[in-house]
């Protein structure tokens, strides 16, 4: 396949939703002479779904593979037993094979919403990082000094605060910078916060000899409540979240992320964003509207238009005409009477009986449209009682 080297799509790859790049000139002199590149990017199965965030990464790499680049998608299996530190405030659980195991068991599933996995090489760096010995590694080790390693940000706000800094994290950039020298990286794609790492890999690439791969930090997308986006902390979108739970996340979201999140994670033409963040700044546009329209395109780019329209109507019945959805999930039990801890826990509207307690104090849980205050109450089970939890999430009781 001949590699596109269309001016105007080079220019939206080094442009769009991009933070730093380093050497951009020498990036963009390949780009233009159609030299056809090794694009790495290196995922650590931290948990089992990916979330938005993670996939202004995957985009980045689709306009590459679309100019007919290689992809190289690195499963960090061996790393993220080490633990990347990058932007942690403090030391971080290492995963064990199993949890890494379930974590990465349906990942390809999912980066193939976005990526033609056919086309790209699929590598898990646990292939060389399992076999490499203290041979090995101490020569590279001695190439770097700990007083760089804890100059970086993260590294220097724990030490300050006394906070244990981790031999294993020290290593960790080490191993990522040995991925690119195994791959043999022409570029490295990566979050902003992941720019230390990506360094090293120039650094241990010229160890070996191999040109240093240039390097292209992305903008970072925030969470829903601004802070940065989190499985934990529950501020996230998923790529393979259901359409309508999509399309009322996007709502639920503060006013400040929406021009960002227009920028990173759709494909709307960027003159079409100008004009949006013009009417909004000035007021013509109303930031509901606004993210009636993100949410639409978000859903249309995981699921398609006709399923992103259907949300947008469901969306609109259960919270303009305070209606209820056309389709609620049935939890049925042969219980006639339960704690309504039990209830919202064993119908999985709440992950755990602590978080239903808070649902229930924050006046977030309703039964037949009525708030319940009582987390000791127990329910009288009927036929057909509708439960909602917050202001998206509901089931219908159904008796065995």
């Amino acid at each position: 396949m001949a590699i596109n080297t269309d001016s105007k799509k080079i220019k939206e790859i080094l442009e769009r939703g991009v933070e730093k790049i380093i050497k951009e000139e020498n990036l963009l002199k390949k780009l233009k002479k159609g030299k056809k590149l090794r694009i790495k990017l290196g995922i650590d199965p931290t948990g089992p779904k990916i979330h938005i965030g993670r996939a202004v990464q995957l985009w980045k790499l689709k306009a590459f593979q679309e100019l007919g680049h290689q992809i190289v998608l690195i499963i960090g299996d061996f790393t993220a037993q080490i633990g990347d530190a990058s932007d942690k405030t403090s030391m971080r659980k290492s995963l064990t094979e199993e949890e890494i195991r379930k974590n990465m068991k349906d990942y390809q599933s999912q980066i193939a919403k976005i990526l033609d996995m056919k086309k790209v090489e699929v590598r898990r760096n646990s292939e060389w990082l399992a076999k490499l010995n203290l041979k090995e590694l101490l020569p590279m080790t001695m190439e770097f000094t700990a007083q760089q390693m804890i100059q970086r940000r993260n590294f220097k706000e724990r030490w300050n605060k006394g906070k244990a800094i981790g031999i294993h994290e020290l290593i960790y950039p080490i191993s990522q910078g040995y991925d690119s020298v195994m791959v043999k990286a022409d570029v490295e794609i990566g979050g902003f916060d992941q720019l230390f790492n990506l360094k090293m890999g120039r650094e241990i690439q010229r160890m070996f000899s191999q040109p240093p791969q240039d390097i292209m930090t992305l903008k970072m997308l925030y969470g829903l409540d601004g802070r940065k986006m989190a499985t934990s902390w529950g501020n996230v979108i998923n790529i393979v979240d259901k359409p309508g739970e999509m399309y009322g996340k996007v709502m639920s979201m503060k006013d400040e992320l929406i021009e960002d999140y227009f920028e990173l994670v759709t494909k709307m033409p960027l003159r079409e964003i100008k004009v949006i963040k013009k009417e909004l700044k000035s007021g013509k546009l109303n930031p509901r509207d606004a993210k009636a329209q993100l949410a639409k395109e978000i859903v249309a780019l995981y699921h398609g238009k006709k399923k992103a329209n259907k949300a947008q109507i469901e969306f609109n019945q259960v919270f303009r005409e305070k209606k209820l959805p056309s389709k609620i999930p049935i939890f049925k039990t042969s219980k006639r009477v339960l704690p309504i801890l039990d209830l919202i826990f064993n119908s999985k509207l709440a992950s755990s009986k602590s978080e239903a307690k808070r649902l229930i104090l924050e006046k977030g849980v309703k039964i037949n449209t009525k708030i319940k205050t009582d987390w000791k109450e127990k329910i009288k089970i009927k036929e057909g009682m509708i439960v909602q939890v917050g202001k998206r999430k509901f089931i219908k009781i159904k008796l065995k």
